[in-house]
C-alpha cells in the first residue's frame, strides 16, 4: 500500500506540499508506511556513500603510471566503484582508502603507493627476491606487485595460485607494466644515444592527452578519464592474447619439443604442424625445465601458402644472432638456383641473413636443415652469424 502512497505524492501536483505534511504531526499517522521507507532509504543511501572507497592520486599533468595504478585497482572487487579523488592536498589524500603517485610515502599496510621519495629505491626484486627484474617501480609497478594476482584471477577466473596465471602474472609485468616503470622513472632501454626517436608508446600517448601548455583550458579531467580508458583497454587486449594465444602455445612447444627425435634423430630440429605459433620464449624456457642437453637450432612449419619455412632459432630472445644459421653459400639465392646449388628439390629462398628459408615440402626444409647441422658439423666456424 505504501508503494501506492509514495507513487501517488511523486506524481500528485500538489508534491510541494511534501515538506510541510512531513513536518505535521500527522504525516506520521496518514503515512507511517511512507516515512519508513523514506527514512530507510535515506539511511541506505548515507551507509553506501559511507562505504564508498576513495582512490587517491595526484591532479594537475597525469602520467602513464597512475592512469594504469588506477585502472588495476578498479578491476578489484574492492574498489570497482570506487573514487578517484586526484589531489595534492594531504588532508584529502588522508581520508582515501587507498594512494597511489602521490604523498611521499610507500606503505602496503597503509595502502600508500608512492615512489618519488628520495628514500624509495624499490623493485620488483627487491621486495620479491624470487622474482628477476630490477628496473624502478612506478605506482603502476607497486600496485601490480601487490595486487596483480588478484586482479588476473579476477579478469581470468583462474585461481590465484595456478602456475598458469603466475606465468600471466610474470608475461605481463615484463612486457606491460615494467615499461611503464622504466619510462616514469626516466630509465633507458640501453646505454648511449638512440639511432632514432619512439614516440608512441603507451606512456607517450597517454602525456599527449594532457593540455597543451597554451591550451586555454588546463582541466586535466577529461583527459584522465580518456587516459584510463585507453590504459585499460589495451591491458586487457595484452591479458586477452597472452591467455588465449601465447599461452596455448607453450603446450604446442612443449610436445614439439617431447617429439623433436622422431623429427630428427639430431633432437636439434622441432616442428610445427602450424605457422605463427610464438615459439621463441616457450622454446628457451622449456628447455631448461625438460633439460634439453643439446641445444635446439631449427624450427619446422607450414606458411599461409602450404609451403614451408625453416627457421633458426636465435641465441637469445634479444639478438639476431643464431644458434647456427643456414649455410653462408644458399644466402640470397633463389628457386631453381637455390636446389641446383643445394642439391635439394622444391627450395624456394634463404634469406641473405641466413635465419629464415624456405621450400615447398616439409621434406625438403627438413633437408636443408639436416645439410646445415652436417656441414656445421664438418665445419665448426659455419655457426652463428
Amino acid at each position: 500500500m505504501w508503494h501506492s502512497a509514495v507513487l501517488a505524492f511523486r506524481t500528485s501536483k500538489n508534491a510541494g506540499i511534501l515538506p510541510s505534511l512531513y513536518s505535521h504531526s500527522i504525516s506520521s499517522r496518514l503515512f507511517p508506511g511512507v516515512l519508513r521507507y523514506m527514512c530507510s532509504e535515506a539511511k541506505k543511501l548515507c551507509s553506501e556513500r559511507m562505504a564508498k572507497k576513495r582512490i587517491g592520486t595526484h591532479n594537475g599533468t597525469f602520467h602513464c603510471d597512475e592512469v594504469l595504478a588506477c585502472f588495476f585497482l578498479r578491476q578489484l572487487p574492492e574498489y570497482s566503484d570506487a573514487e578517484i579523488i586526484r589531489t595534492r592536498d594531504p588532508a584529502k589524500l588522508a581520508d582515501c582508502d587507498i594512494v597511489v603517485d602521490v604523498g611521499g610515502e610507500f606503505d602496503p599496510k597503509k595502502h600508500r603507493y608512492d615512489h618519488h621519495q628520495r628514500t624509495f629505491a624499490e623493485s620488483f626484486s627487491s621486495l620479491c627476491p624470487e622474482k628477476r627484474w630490477v628496473t624502478k617501480l612506478s605506482s603502476a609497478g607497486l600496485v601490480y606487485l601487490h595486487f596483480g594476482r588478484q586482479l588476473l584471477a579476477q579478469l581470468t577466473q583462474l585461481s590465484e595460485n595456478d602456475k598458469t596465471l603466475e606465468m600471466l602474472y610474470d608475461k605481463l609485468y615484463e612486457n606491460f607494466v615494467e615499461e611503464i616503470d622504466a619510462i616514469d622513472n626516466g630509465i633507458s632501454q640501453y646505454e648511449g644515444e638512440a639511432r632514432y626517436a619512439i614516440s608512441t608508446t603507451l606512456s607517450a600517448r597517454v602525456g599527449h592527452l594532457n593540455p597543451c601548455w597554451n591550451s586555454k583550458s588546463q582541466d586535466t579531467e577529461e583527459g584522465f578519464q580518456k587516459a584510463l580508458k585507453m590504459v585499460g583497454d589495451e591491458f586487457l587486449e595484452r591479458l586477452d592474447f597472452y591467455k588465449s594465444a601465447w599461452l596455448p602455445a607453450r603446450t604446442v612447444v612443449e610436445e614439439a619439443i617431447r617429439q623433436r627425435h622422431q623429427v630428427d634423430p639430431s633432437g636439434e630440429v622441432v616442428f610445427f604442424s602450424q605457422g605463427g605459433c610464438p615459439w621463441k620464449e616457450h622454446l628457451f624456457a622449456l628447455e631448461k625445465d625438460l633439460k634439453v642437453e643439446t641445444p635446439i637450432k631449427f624450427v619446422l612449419y607450414p606458411d599461409q601458402n602450404g609451403q614451408w619455412r625453416i627457421q633458426c632459432v636465435p641465441a637469445g630472445l634479444n639478438t639476431f644472432q643464431n644458434r647456427l644459421s643456414l649455410q653462408e653459400e644458399w644466402r640470397g639465392v633463389r628457386d631453381e638456383a637455390l636446389s641446383e646449388l643445394s642439391g635439394i628439390k622444391g627450395c624456394i629462398f634463404v634469406h641473405a641473413g641466413g635465419f629464415i628459408g624456405g621450400n615447398k615440402t616439409r621434406e625438403g626444409a627438413l633437408e636443408m636443415a639436416r645439410r646445415t647441422l652436417q656441414a656445421a658439423a664438418q665445419c665448426p666456424a659455419n655457426g652463428s652469424t
